[in-house]
């Protein structure tokens, strides 16, 4: 019902990490951490068990991996969206958590703030992603990118505004809406209205494919 907390899952085999995840998460009275686990087949298991709004899910861990139970997730709880957590080496894999249905990724030495802005973005149903995660992802697709896809994308962007544009050209640059805000004097709301109405113009379904339709277009 309207008002309810947002219901949230957090697997990673680490007590100590789950116990701070849980306090960052309980200091907004918005959110509610419903159950903890230590391996992927019991973040299935509990995000079934609690309807859980949001998953956040480590990739290293026992029994089950993240990246294996990212797949097992979407299909047992189809309304709960999967937040990745995992350290900076491991920044391959968000690649492969994105093809698997991951709806966000941050590392674990993201800022409270940003931690909780990620879990209300998945609960709205927003694709999140650290501007390092983001930036990272960028620059692994665009190094194959192509002179039709270029054009394609050149073509696309031309159809937004001038303003548009800009806002477009800082999500290339990995930057989260708090941040372009700053960079464009506008407000966070102001900025992520102009978000949507890229993806919408773009025809992308989240701000990675808006970032790079940007590197694509050379904005």
């Amino acid at each position: 019902m309207a008002g309810s907390p947002i219901r949230v899952v957090v697997a990673d085999d680490e007590p100590l990490i789950r116990a701070g995840i849980r306090m960052i998460l309980t200091s907004d009275p918005g959110i509610e951490v419903v159950a903890e686990g230590g391996n992927g087949r019991e973040a299935v298991e509990l995000a079934r068990a609690h309807r859980a709004d949001v998953v956040l899910l480590d990739i290293q861990m026992p029994v089950m991996d993240g990246l294996t139970a990212l797949p097992e997730l979407c299909r047992a709880v189809p309304t709960a969206r999967v937040i990745v957590l995992t350290t900076f080496g491991e920044r391959d894999n968000v690649l492969r958590a994105l093809e698997r249905g991951s709806a966000g990724f941050l590392l674990k030495d993201t800022a409270p703030a940003e931690l909780i802005r990620a879990v209300r973005a998945a609960a709205a149903g927003d694709a999140y992603l650290s501007p390092a995660a983001t930036r990272h992802v960028v620059e692994r697709l665009a190094s194959g990118r192509s002179g039709t896809r270029e054009e394609e994308a050149r073509t696309r962007v031309a159809a937004l505004s001038a303003r548009e544009r800009e806002v477009l050209a800082l999500l290339g640059e990995g930057l989260s809406n708090a941040d372009a805000g700053r960079r464009l004097h506008m407000s966070e709301a102001t900025v992520k209205t102009y978000v949507s109405r890229i993806l919408a113009k773009l025809d992308c379904e989240n701000r990675v494919q808006a970032a790079l339709m940007a590197r694509d277009a050379g904005l």
